[in-house]
Formats: C-alpha cells, structure tokens, sequence
C-alpha cells in the first residue's frame, strides 16, 4: 500500500542540540512500512495521486517516539508498592500481584501509542519458574506488543547473584531470624533459571524472533551486582557473536556505586569493561552516579546511556549529570522505566521532565534544549534498541515510524507566530492531540482508538483477573515484604564505611 502522511509542519529528524530538519506544509511517502519519499505536500501528491492520505495539514508530523527503558504494564503504585529508596523499594515490590502478562503489556503499550510511542525497549525479569514456565512468560509479552502493533526490543534481564540486597542471597539469609529464614529461602527456591537457562533462553528467542519486523530480542546484563563474573563473561561473548545489543542498569543509586568499589576497587564501569562489555552495544540504563572518567570513557567507546528522569526522582535515586554526558558527546536516549512522574507512560510529559529537570543556574549554553530532547526520544534511543539504523528518523529508506499531533489544540487560544514550532511542541503537547500513530507503515492509532486491539476489552480482562482472592503465595510474600523491610533498611544504614562519616548523600557526585 501507498500512504502519503501530510503535516502542516513535519520534523525529519534532528542534527545537533540546536538544528533540526523541518519542511513547512511537507508530507512523507509510505510504500511497504518504509519511507520511499519525503517533500512537499503538493508535489508528492502530484506525483502519487492514488495514494490513500493520511494528515489534514493542520498537524505537526514526527518520528515515533522510543521508549528506551520499560519493565511492566500495571504501575508498582497501581500494585501496591509505594515509591522508596530504590534499595527498599525491591522489598515492597514483593507486594506485588501475579498479573496476566499478556493483558498487563497492553494496559502499558495502550498508554505509551497514545502518547506517540512506536518503538518500545522491554527489560522483562523476576518471573519465577523454570526455563519453559519463563520462556512461555516472555512470549507472551512479545506477543501482546505484536497484536497492537508497535514494535518492541525485547530482553530478559539475568540475575545470578545477590538477587535481594547487595550481597550473596545466603549470607543475607543468615543475617535474618530464625523464623524468617525458611520464608526468604523459599522465595528464592521459586526462582529456578540458571545462568545456562539464561543463555539458552536468549538464542531461543533470538531464532524464534529475530527476522521479524517489528520484534528485536537483545541481550540484559540486570546490573553488576546482580551479575557474576561467569555472566559477564558469557554476556560479552554472546552480545559479540549474534552482534546484539545490552541494556544494563549501572550506578542507579550511590549504594551501587559503593558496591562496585567493595567488589573490584574502582568504579562500576571500570569492572565491567575488564569483560569487553564497554562499547556500542552497550547502554547503560541510569547511570546517575558514574564518575567524569567513566563518562570519558562511555563516549570515547561509543556505548549509550539511557536516562530515566522521571524514575531517578520518584525512587531518590539523584539526578542524572545529563548536560555532562551531552558534554562528553555520549548517545544518549530517553526512558520511563517502570512509570513516570505521573504514573503513566506518557512519552509528551517525559520530555518535558527532561527538558527542565537540568537547567542548571548561569548564562552559559549547557541546558538541554527541544532539539536534544528530541534527539533523545527518537534517533538517540533507536541506537539502542535492535532496530538501530532502522528507525528513529525520518528518512528515505526508513522504518515509517511516526506521530501526528494537532497543532490547533497545542496552540489554542493563541501562540506567538514567530514562537518556534519544534519548542513548542516540547513544552507543549499533550496526549490528548496524538492524533495518529503509525508503525512499519501500519496504522495503530488514530482518532483515539487502537487499531488491532480493543482496549475497553482488554482493560476489563485485566480488571476482572485481579478481582480475585489473593493466593497463598501472594499472600506469603506480602508477609515477607512486611517483615523484610525493617531488616534491609538496617543492612544499607551500616552499608558505607564508618570511617568516613558522612551519608552516602554528601559523597560527592559531578552534578
């Protein structure tokens, strides 16, 4: 089929912090989910008469947006755990119900299309069960984001270590009371993958999914506490051999970044990097507390940092240096982890998270600007995902992947004329103009509703499963989390050296 998607506006993809391509009354040609053209309105349709038309030219047109860091549909809040210091958070996500996983990915990916979303980075993880009980688990996520339509990067996040605090889960098992030692073990015991399941279950997807359009499946070191030497080792060989990506958390919180002090002498990155981890099939989700040496050497090797602005605040773990990583000339892309500051997936308000969280006081040019978030939340994340060079912008030869918005509703009452179109649309735009979202050429989205799916449907499956009784299990492990929590806050109080006398929160950072 052939599309011709007018735009009053349309935005093609971005250069640098401060310059940008746009065409004025433009259009893009669709033919095959590419993009074989892009130019002015009326001489595409001159030449393309027949072509079905999308846009009104009243609409700003853009590339879909990427989600570059996501784990779950329903919110934690949403489930029962309340935003925490993320080290006493992972004890009240133990809370949380046992959803339906195919319902649970469309609740989030209704949200993130609604908001312009195409492109989504899954990091799956903590399902318990065996190889082919998690297995069937992870196609069922693939499968929901195949049914509506956008495209997904999907991996599954290995943990073979220290999967409660940040130290070896039996040693941490003796600390605790008799009586709740048994609890704990038998949570752990629920969890049955191995590092070779880990390893296996990648190159089964990876041959189940990989040739499809819209599926990417790619390698997720969870983070280095969470991964032995061994796992690091096989990881880097894997991502060399069938050339995929990695998405690691790396130095969310200081206590990680003391962890990695504790465990090899220096920093987070420098320990991964021994394992040839550290190069452009890496991102590093977070990052908040990497040192000006690390950020030299993430540009200088060409890996990525993903930055989860709305997370960092909601979970206390600090700020993201953002305006150093810009700085240093490191790809970075944008993510809304498990929910953002709103509690949704909503990509417009991350942006503009972003946009304000770093403007640092003074005169100087080193704030982000509506060109660099952009940037961000398009060509920066698409480098990060398994469709790198595929989408992200809007060019011929490209996946045709893109949003529009209605201008008149940004606008109203009134905008300044003069008022540039892409700043406005950054610190503009709601969700509720997403007018139209469109994926590989397929429309998924378009006058508020889902294309494939149907989402009252969908949301009311999701709501009757979790009305009813809670199980044993769920049960137990809303006791263990109430009973855990006084003894993990305990655990990271004596975490930093005494010696120092001072609180993680004065150990200084370079933002």
């Amino acid at each position: 089929m052939t599309t011709l998607v007018r735009g009053r506006t349309v935005f093609t993809k971005p250069n640098d912090r401060h310059h940008w391509e746009e065409i004025d009354d433009g259009a893009v040609l669709v033919v095959d989910g590419k993009v074989a053209a892009i130019g002015s309105y009326d001489t595409l349709k001159a030449e393309n008469p027949d072509a079905r038309e999308l846009g009104n030219g009243r609409q700003i047109l853009m590339p879909g947006f990427i989600n570059g860091h996501h784990h779950v549909g329903l919110t934690p809040v949403q489930l029962g755990s309340p935003d925490m210091p993320l080290e006493l958070w992972f004890i009240t996500r133990l809370v949380c119900r046992a959803v339906d996983l195919y319902l649970d990915t469309l609740y989030s990916a209704f949200e993130m299309i609604s908001s312009g979303v195409t492109t989504v980075q899954h990091i799956h993880g903590w399902i318990p069960g065996n190889l082919t009980q998690v297995e069937a688990g992870a196609n069922e996520v693939i499968r929901a984001y195949e049914d509506i339509g956008m495209r997904v990067s999907y991996s599954f996040a290995l943990r073979d270590q220290n999967r409660l605090v940040y130290m070896d889960d039996q040693e941490f098992v003796k600390l605790l009371p008799e009586d709740l030692q048994p609890q704990m073990r038998n949570h752990f015991d629920r969890f049955g993958m191995d590092l070779d399941d880990f390893m296996d279950m990648f190159s089964h997807l990876h041959e189940q999914h990989h040739n499809k359009d819209r599926v990417g499946i790619q390698l997720a070191p969870a983070n280095l506490h969470w991964c032995s030497d061994e796992a690091l080792g096989r990881l880097a060989d894997a991502s060399s051999k069938y050339d995929a990506p990695m998405h690691m958390h790396l130095v969310e919180t200081a206590f990680q970044k003391e962890y990695a002090k504790r465990r090899g002498g220096g920093t987070a990155l420098e320990y991964i990097d021994r394992f040839g981890l550290v190069g452009p099939n890496l991102t590093l989700g977070h990052g908040v507390w990497l040192s000006e040496s690390d950020i030299e050497c993430v540009a200088a090797k060409g890996a990525h940092i993903c930055h989860n602005c709305s997370s960092n605040f909601r979970l206390r773990s600090g700020v993201g240096p953002l305006n150093v990583w810009e700085k240093y000339g490191v790809n970075t892309a944008m993510g809304m982890d498990e929910a953002g500051i709103n509690d949704d997936r909503d990509m417009l308000q991350e942006m503009r998270m972003v946009l304000n969280a770093h403007r640092t006081p003074g005169l100087d040019d080193s704030v982000p600007t509506a060109a660099q978030v952009l940037r961000m939340g398009t060509a920066g994340g698409a480098q990060t995902t398994a469709f790198r060079g595929k989408i992200g912008t809007l060019e011929v030869g490209q996946g045709a992947d893109m949003v529009l918005m209605d201008w008149d509703k940004l606008a109203y009452p009134y905008l300044d004329p003069d008022y540039p179109v892409l700043d406005a649309v950054i610190q503009r735009a709601k969700s509720d103009g997403v007018d139209m979202v469109m994926c590989a050429g397929d429309v998924i989205y378009e006058g508020g509703k889902f294309a494939h799916v149907d989402r009252t449907a969908a949301l009311e499956k999701l709501r009757q499963d979790l009305t009813r009784a809670l199980t044993d299990e769920e049960v137990e492990r809303r006791g263990l989390s109430k009973a855990l929590l006084p003894h993990v806050q305990k655990f990271y109080e004596n975490y930093f050296d005494a010696d120092t006398h001072q609180p993680f929160y004065r150990q200084s950072s370079i933002y």
